[in-house]
């Protein structure tokens, strides 16, 4: 059973699928409105991104490293690299990224990564602790999360609470983001030193919602809205509003399917049968852009740029830039001076590698 408003929506996205190449190409022109520049160069997988109130980049590459970007210039040498038993697999790796809110005063960063125990992968949270232009492992925040080399989740992001969400993914066994014993498949909050929040929907429970295949990003906007993005089995990738304790449906339904069994929250919107592969996601807040929802997109090799109504729970609008300008976009992030850093994903095994590979891109505001 479809919504009504699936037929606006497909009407929407063909009138922004007629104008996507017009707007790539003025990307280089007076009339788009940021400057373009490419920043670093000849990563392997850079998978998140999170900046300091200085200034200064901090991302990670899949294949298990944290590099920092400082006054414009990558530094050669890695925070971290890390090892055994740390893997870096099919979809696994290292993935999130976020830097403590008084990282200034303590130093403290929190990643996301894959392992290996028994012939099994996991995924974990850990606490690292940057010294003098190196980091090492502080602590384990949260530990034995489902994995596989696929649908790992990974996006880690700190709330305007001071907690901290956790996309994980199915793992590649569906029932498990019905299973509230498992980590599987769900939204996680938990508290920055890995307890779990009084207030969370379920008692002593990380888990903040469920019925996710693979969620890949998070963003809030100015009125606190969290939104997910999430990769449909078939097409149908969604774009969500996540609300504590609902249920996303997942494997019992995709896109805009309605089940008898369960009480599934529909997506803010879906792809219908057009791929988008949604990964990283920012709302912009200054700029030539700000009020907009913008998503980074892998097999759809594009940037959603989402014109969203007043209370952000509408879509007005979207256009889709890029396309096939840079390959495969994974990370989207605003900094404070309203700058967008987007990174490439064309060396993840799914990509043709373009020279200099992969890239971080930034788009200045003119």
């Amino acid at each position: 059973m479809k919504r009504i408003i699936y037929s606006v929506l497909s009407n929407m996205l063909s009138r922004s699928e007629n104008v996507k190449n017009t707007k790539a190409e003025l990307s280089s022109s007076k009339e788009f409105p940021y400057k373009i520049e490419v920043i670093a160069e000849n990563l392997f997988v850079p998978w998140a991104i999170d900046i300091s109130n200085e200034g200064k980049i901090y991302f990670t590459e899949r294949s298990g490293t944290v590099r920092v970007i400082e006054n414009g210039k990558l530094k050669e040498e890695p925070l971290i690299m890390f090892t055994s038993p740390f893997i870096s697999r099919g979809e696994g790796g290292l993935m999130g990224i976020a830097l403590d809110p008084n990282h200034l005063e303590n130093n403290y960063i929190y990643v996301m990564h894959s392992y290996l125990e028994e012939n099994k992968i996991y995924n974990r949270v850990v606490r690292l602790i940057e010294r003098n232009n190196k980091a090492f492992i502080d602590k384990i925040i949260l530990d034995r999360i489902s994995g596989g080399e696929i649908h790992n989740g990974g996006r880690i992001k700190i709330g305007e609470d001071n907690k901290l969400y956790i996309t994980t993914g199915d793992a590649g066994n569906p029932n498990l983001a019905q299973d509230v014993r498992s980590l599987a498949g769900k939204i996680l909050r938990i508290e920055l030193d890995g307890s779990i929040p009084g207030d969370n929907p379920i008692k002593n429970s990380p888990i903040y919602s469920l019925g996710h295949r693979n969620p890949q990003g998070l963003a809030w906007n100015s009125n606190n809205v969290l939104y997910e993005s999430e990769h449909g089995q078939t097409a149908h990738d969604e774009i969500n509003i996540i609300r504590p304790g609902a249920n996303y449906g997942w494997p019992l339904v995709q896109g805009d399917e309605i089940s008898n069994e369960i009480k599934a929250q529909l997506p803010l919107i879906q792809s219908g049968n057009i791929t988008w592969a949604p990964s990283g996601m920012t709302f912009i807040n200054k700029g030539p852009w700000s009020g907009k929802l913008l998503v980074a997109n892998l097999r759809g090799e594009q940037l959603l740029v989402i014109s969203l109504d007043s209370n952000g729970t509408a879509v007005n609008n979207i256009d889709l830039l890029f396309k096939n300008k840079y390959g495969r976009l994974r990370e989207v992030v605003e900094s404070k001076d309203g700058s967008i850093y987007i990174t490439t994903s064309n060396r993840d095994g799914r990509g043709s590698i373009n020279t200099s590979d992969d890239k971080i891109i930034r788009l200045i505001p003119s």
